[in-house]
């Protein structure tokens, strides 16, 4: 009777102390985890609620199931024509499998690293495979806006001169159409990091192009061309506005011969009425 009691209060005992080192524990919502034992993944919970582990041996670590943010250090990257700009991306993610990912990074701070090189990698290609105009454009609607010259107040034959000027001023201003833009780009740029991080148990949910922005030499050099094209515009117009002037003062020259030689006709004949 003794040795029952002895051994009942040895296993209470022993039962006590595992429930206090806790076999169980909760899962809460937005919450998934891996269940490792002596370094190996034993089980992978993903719903919430109480979840069971062996008490001492099982080490339980949770990750979160919520869509997290990575946001890149901006980049200088050199465009197809060796163009430089600075790139600066931003992307949402999350834990798909975390048993993978436990293998594969472990931790959260491991796999924003991974991202780091995985993504930046990725766009540094792909804007060194396209055209400047192609990451800062997102469409070709600036060659699209009607421009019109106002015609009023001119004469018939000015109106074709005045048609043919604005024609080439609208040519002046016309950009290079774009094929892709920045939102292909940033759909490429997700689809070329989608086929590489599922071997971390992470699904990357898309890749935006937060800012793009000219190098320090490339603004110069964007702001010299545009300095041109109006110069060359303006150029245009100033020889328009010479000629026209030209033209008038001519016409004007013309009409004032015509003018004092009528006046000294009619003055010679009133002087040939006068004397008779």
């Amino acid at each position: 009777m003794k040795k029952s009691m002895t051994v009942l209060i040895v296993l209470s005992i022993v039962l006590g102390i595992l429930l206090l080192m806790g076999p169980f524990f909760i899962l809460d919502e937005g919450e998934q985890s891996v269940v490792v034992r002596f370094g190996e993944i034993v089980n992978q919970e993903t719903s919430a609620g109480l979840k069971f582990k062996l008490p001492v041996v099982d080490n339980v670590v949770k990750y979160s199931k919520k869509i997290l943010s990575w946001d890149g250090e901006p980049q200088r990257v050199p465009t197809r024509e060796n163009q430089f700009i600075w790139v600066d991306v931003t992307a949402r993610w999350r834990i798909m499998d975390p048993t993978r990912f436990y293998a594969s990074v472990n931790t959260v701070e491991r796999a924003l690293d991974r991202l780091n090189d995985i993504i930046d990698s990725v766009v540094r290609t792909t804007i060194a495979e396209n055209y400047l105009r192609e990451a800062v454009r997102n469409s070709n609607i600036i060659n699209e806006i009607k421009r019109t010259e106002i015609l009023t107040q001119a004469e018939s034959g000015d109106i074709e001169e005045i048609r043919e000027l604005s024609h080439f001023t609208s040519s002046q201003a016309k950009q290079e159409s774009i094929q892709k833009g920045r939102q292909k780009l940033s759909e490429q740029v997700q689809q070329e990091v989608k086929k590489i991080v599922p071997d971390f148990g992470i699904e990357v949910i898309d890749v935006i192009v937060r800012q793009i922005r000219y190098s320090d030499d490339l603004t110069e050099s964007v702001y010299n061309r545009m300095i041109k094209d109006r110069n060359q515009i303006a150029q245009a117009y100033r020889a328009f506005g010479e000629g026209k002037k030209k033209e008038w003062l001519g016409k004007t020259e013309n009409e004032k011969r015509a003018v004092l030689s009528k006046a000294y006709e009619e003055a010679e004949t009133i002087r040939g009425t006068a004397d008779a």
